[in-house]
């Protein structure tokens, strides 16, 4: 009975003890969730692409300024050097970056392309493509958003000088057929024909300087998303090469990839060869119509054809995907008076030679 009852404490004892043990237990931990992966970097787009799209802005804003109506024979020449004013590689380049400048203002394209930089693998992945392949990035989500603010604001530009260029060419007419009382200076031989043929040589091999207050504008806009005051637009496929490249260079910007550290390949992007063979198509045929001129209005005509409606040309090329053309020859064309300008025929073989020269 005695043995019994101290095996009976003994037990109540360690079972006492093990519940006083096991109270004094540390808990198992809760499993602790992963952190959730940094978010992607900062869209990033660098200095030296803002610069460039100043370019295009300010040359555009500038050559939009001319009107026609020209009150005498040296705003006539203000008007060729105004609009000659361009070097062809830099504006064609300059349009493309500002191209990527507006993508970046649509905010579908930047969300769309920034949900494949969350895994810094997939980031990484995502940049070595689009650098191999431009094109790819006009498959993203959002391009099409994009591409609609590239199409509906280089549109307008388009669109203004060629309404400049019917008016200036259609003033040229008017003087040639039917003679205006106020302006006879207009039918007067231009003096000195061979220096503003040489001028404006000149000035299209000058480096353009890009703006520091328009530049300082568009980086903050590509690296905000927001300031250029939009609407939105759309534009589905197919693109332009120049289109391709510009939603490409906003891809990487979006994806953090677009700063000081990638200028070679955003450098690279903005190099489109057919939009530059236009533009120096462009300046082949200015400088042949200024060479066959004699008078003030066929430099009226110049001014009209191959400053402001190749200007256009080469402008709506570059967004709209139809057959690549080049700024048409001097070949006969009347205007509303029916007469056709002297300039255009004697500027068509001359015209004619430098495209065959220029294509081979």
């Amino acid at each position: 009975m005695f043995q019994t009852s101290v095996r009976s404490g003994l037990s109540i004892a360690a079972v006492a003890a093990t519940v006083l043990l096991a109270s004094c237990a540390t808990p198992e931990p809760e499993p602790v969730a992963p952190p959730p992966p940094p978010p992607p970097p900062a869209v990033t787009l660098n200095e030296g692409v803002a610069e460039a799209a100043s370019i295009y802005v300010t040359f555009i804003r500038e050559v939009g300024s001319i009107q026609a109506g020209f009150p005498d024979a040296e705003s006539i020449q203000a008007a060729i050097r105004r609009g000659a004013a361009y070097e062809p590689a830099q504006l064609s380049r300059g349009m493309i970056a500002y191209g990527s400048i507006l993508a970046l203002q649509s905010p579908e394209f930047v969300a769309g392309v920034r949900t494949f930089g969350v895994d810094p693998t997939q980031r990484r992945m995502m940049v070595e493509r689009i650098i191999a392949d431009p094109a790819y990035a006009a498959t993203l989500p959002g391009a099409d958003a994009a591409a609609g603010l590239i199409v509906q604001v280089i549109g307008k530009d388009s669109a203004a000088l060629m309404t400049i260029a019917n008016a200036v060419e259609e003033d040229a007419y008017t003087i040639q057929g039917r003679g205006d009382p106020r302006r006879r200076w207009a039918s007067t031989h231009i003096s000195n024909r061979e220096d503003r043929l040489e001028g404006a040589k000149s000035l299209s091999a000058v480096q353009m300087l890009p703006s520091a207050e328009e530049s300082a504008r568009l980086f903050a806009a590509a690296n905000s998303g927001a300031g250029l005051s939009l609407t939105a637009a759309d534009a589905g496929p197919p693109y332009t090469p120049a289109v391709v490249n510009s939603l490409a260079i906003a891809a990487l910007a979006a994806l953090g990839a677009g700063g000081d550290d990638a200028r070679a390949n955003t450098e690279a992007l903005v190099v489109e060869s057919n939009s530059e063979f236009c533009l120096n198509m462009s300046k082949l045929m200015l400088f042949q119509c200024l060479a066959a001129s004699r008078p003030s209005y066929e430099d009226i005509f110049c001014v009209g054809r191959h400053i402001m409606r190749d200007l256009a040309t080469c402008t709506a090329s570059n967004i709209t995907p139809v057959p690549r053309v080049t700024p048409a020859p001097d070949t006969a064309v009347a205007g509303a008076s029916g007469v056709s300008t002297p300039v255009a025929a004697g500027a068509a073989a001359a015209s004619a030679s430098a495209i065959q020269t220029a294509s081979r």
